[in-house]
């Protein structure tokens, strides 16, 4: 079995695809039960964001599984497989594997090196444990990303010259409203972006953050945590009228603010920055019409760091971290897959010394002092010949090339007529009672 990763994002679809394609929480459920229902997936693990539709999983078969995965995702979002295809990237074992590991180190996100990207992988992989969907190929590969990401942010400068999206859109108001630590704002939703984006607001000094949602108990614990206000939604109309930069960013489905709603909101016109930072996005394109108004969305936050000074070396750093930690990983995982073949090639070699003693306890008669020394000495020469060519095996299958661990594995099988079925036994940890 290998890893797959099919899916979409900001690099390989317009936004607009995106967010036809963007899946709220019952449509990434609905998304893995039927991949789960299929043949050829195993573990599956969707990481939806706002630049990204993904599906990680352990396949049994590499064609197999990207049909499935396709035609999931069609019936999941509601874009058509003919136009979903030409947008779908796939990526399959080391590939796979990078391409993960690069996601987690925030150099594939629109906003590259940002750190959101790893709270959002570890609820993917919290949720798909607790739901023992997840087994131990994914939940091994997914918590080293995570370990990956962690040191990325800790080991290299990337976030010294990585901003967040929130603060890509703090600097593009300004330019529109002057300075900002007399604007009011107001923070639409309470999510995880919405968190981020309201102490981000918050540590900038603006005159006045306001969180709104719709689970208003949701708006009051976030605007605690950031120390600063909250008001239910049917207060959005009035929040909106007192605020100079909005932000949103919910699960909503549908437009939460549309262009007559922000007209009311402003009247006479003045100076307001909209910042739409949700998939689908919330606040639709007439509100950019109204006077006075600008609408900032995803489009108009994209890559803008590869420009900032030392960014170039950093980025560098990063994507030379993440290329070790891939082959560390790979090397690792190979001379993994010819352990239990080796293992039960030591098995039979211990049940064939095992029988031999009890052959020879029937025709001499040993005391237990010589006994011992006779099981001791077989036992050391079976060791000895065994030690070179177990661990050179484990040395070529890491080593990869055109022979590959399962052949290694198939051949120490067939020299030596091991039984698949007690290979299988070391392989397959045995279930809980």
């Amino acid at each position: 079995m290998s890893v797959i990763v099919l899916g979409l994002s900001h690099r390989s679809a317009p936004l607009a695809v995106l967010e036809r394609a963007s899946l709220d929480p019952a449509g990434q459920q609905a998304l893995l039960e039927r991949l789960l229902a299929g043949e050829n997936v195993d573990e599956p693990i969707v990481l939806s964001t706002c630049n990204r539709v993904e599906v990680y999983a352990d396949a049994t078969t590499f064609h197999g599984a990207v049909t499935e995965i396709g035609e999931a995702l069609a019936a999941a979002t509601g874009v058509g497989l003919g136009e979903l295809r030409e947008h779908l990237y796939v990526h399959f074992d080391e590939r796979a594997v990078a391409h993960l590991f690069n996601v987690a180190a925030g150099l594939d996100s629109l906003a590259v090196g940002e750190s959101q990207i790893l709270a959002q992988l570890r609820e993917s992989l919290r949720e798909g444990q607790r739901s023992g969907r997840i087994g131990p190929v994914m939940s091994r590969l997914v918590q080293q990303a995570l370990r990956v990401g962690k040191r990325v942010h800790s080991e290299t400068g990337i976030d010294t010259v990585s901003r967040s999206l929130v603060e890509r859109a703090l600097d593009l108001s300004g330019n529109m409203l002057g300075d900002l630590t007399g604007v009011r704002a107001v923070v639409v939703g309470a999510g995880a972006m919405s968190s981020l984006a309201t102490h981000t607001l918050v540590r900038h000094g603006l005159g006045e953050v306001t969180v709104v949602n719709r689970t208003f108990d949701a708006a009051r614990r976030l605007a605690d945590a950031a120390g600063c206000a909250a008001r239910p939604i049917d207060e959005l109309p009035d929040a909106l009228a007192a605020a100079d930069l909005v932000v949103s960013c919910t699960g909503a489905v549908g437009h939460v603010i549309d262009a007559t709603l922000a007209a009311r909101a402003n009247p006479e016109g003045r100076p307001q920055v909209y910042v739409d930072l949700a998939l689908p996005r919330d606040v639709a394109d007439e509100v950019s019409c109204v006077r006075g108004v600008a609408v900032l969305g995803l489009g108009d936050l994209g890559p803008q760091v590869e420009g900032e000074p030392g960014a170039e070396a950093e980025i560098k750093a990063v994507q030379d971290l993440v290329t070790s930690e891939v082959a560390a990983y790979v090397v690792a995982r190979r001379a993994e897959r010819v352990a239990p073949t080796v293992a039960a090639l030591r098995a039979n070699a211990a049940d064939i010394v095992a029988a031999e003693l009890s052959r020879l306890d029937s025709r001499v008669d040993l005391d237990e002092t010589t006994r011992a020394q006779v099981q001791l000495t077989v036992h050391r020469v079976v060791e000895k010949l065994l030690h070179t060519p177990t661990v050179r095996v484990k040395e070529l299958a890491s080593q990869g090339g055109a022979v590959g661990e399962s052949d290694y594995a198939a051949v120490l099988s067939a020299l030596f007529d091991l039984d698949p079925a007690q290979t299988r036994v070391v392989t397959v940890p045995p279930e809980m009672p």
